[in-house]
């Protein structure tokens, strides 16, 4: 209890609110369309950034923006069927300068978020159309996406296509959240995500062997598993989604060593790296703002009082009153990182030992 009323003390020295940074994001990275908009990226649309904003409309507990998220992604994404679809992952203005879906193979941590999402959605604000179709959504996963890799087992390509080939499977760490796999085990018992759910432990250690998690790993049958050569902005994900694991999670404590990294260079440096080569050394050594941001749930899940404060007070510092967002110009993936940190941080939402969702406008 004492620790966790020393977290909820820091978060709420922060530079604001969760909710307020919710609207600012709306303001900032959404139109009336309600699409999620990366500036940065000729001003495209991912099925990431739908599935990650119909998560914090639900934390918010913002419905009707959460409503008009799923509308676009199901009509833009998923050819107006999420049930039969798998949504695109990419959507943008085209060579021919006419917007429309720029890749139609879908990206597997987006789906899953977006299926996990509609399950909580469902229950929180009892509406079965949403369980329905995060059901659907999530069986379409396990028929499209669950893969066996020789000398792994099951697990979650990171699309249906382009990831296996020959005798090589590549993988991605950041893209199997244990909760929300944990949660699906629970809600569909029938399904593969029990065996999911026990392989991802093995895929984050092997996707560190230096403490530092790589972006990609390689799975070779008979020649064991070789990481991509950097870790970077797919692999902030895989601190931030194993220290957001419940304390009672199983083997959370070993995945949390496998990471121990990131920690002991945290010790030592104020900011956190941008990008690691395999070996562990820094190839880049100022990752943007919000990489601390979504390393205050590791931090805090290690007990490294020293580094959560000195990342937090690195996040506050970057907070700009005049947009309401962190950075200069804001990013649109730091204010995602900072959504899931700092409601995390701030009890906004939290998960229980098997991945269902508590938020604090909903006590069960």
């Amino acid at each position: 209890m004492i620790f966790f009323l020393a977290i909820l003390i820091e978060a709420g020295c922060a530079a604001q609110d969760w909710q307020p940074l919710w609207k600012s994001y709306v303001a900032g990275f959404m139109d009336n369309q309600v699409r999620v908009i990366d500036h940065d990226a000729r001003d495209r649309t991912t099925s990431e950034g739908q599935a990650y904003g119909m998560f914090f409309a639900l934390v918010a507990n913002d419905r009707s923006r959460f409503d008009g998220l799923l509308r676009w992604t199901e009509h833009n994404l998923a050819g107006n069927d999420l049930a039969a679809h798998l949504p695109a992952w990419q959507w943008g203005r085209g060579a021919n300068n006419q917007w429309g879906v720029l890749d139609s193979n879908s990206a597997a941590d987006a789906d899953v978020w977006m299926a996990y999402t509609l399950l909580e959605a469902g229950k929180a604000w009892n509406e079965p159309r949403y369980t329905k179709l995060g059901s659907a959504l999530a069986q379409r996963i396990a028929a499209e996406e669950v893969v066996q890799v020789p000398g792994l087992g099951a697990t979650i390509a990171p699309g249906p296509k382009g990831f296996h080939h020959n005798d090589s499977d590549r993988l991605n760490a950041s893209y199997v959240p244990l909760q929300l796999i944990l949660r699906m085990a629970h809600l569909q018992p029938d399904g593969p995500w029990q065996q999911v759910a026990a392989t991802v432990p093995a895929l984050v250690s092997d996707s560190a062997p230096h403490g530092f998690a790589a972006d990609w790993i390689e799975f070779k049958s008979n020649a064991g598993s070789q990481p991509s050569p950097i870790g970077s902005y797919d692999a902030i994900r895989v601190y931030l989604w194993t220290g957001m694991l419940d304390a009672a999670a199983p083997q959370r404590d070993g995945m949390l060593k496998s990471l121990s990294g990131m920690a002991g260079y945290l010790r030592a440096n104020p900011i956190p790296p941008a990008k690691v080569r395999a070996d562990g050394s820094i190839e880049d050594s100022k990752g943007p703002v919000g990489f601390s941001a979504a390393l205050l749930p590791y931090a805090a899940a290690l007990g490294e009082n020293q580094i959560r404060d000195q990342q937090m007070s690195r996040v506050r510092s970057e907070f700009k009153p005049q947009t309401g967002l962190f950075g200069s110009p804001p990013k649109y993936y730091d204010q995602n990182l900072a959504l899931f940190g700092l409601g995390w941080m701030e009890r906004q939402f939290w998960f229980d030992s098997q991945g269902a969702l508590k938020m604090s406008w909903k006590r069960d």
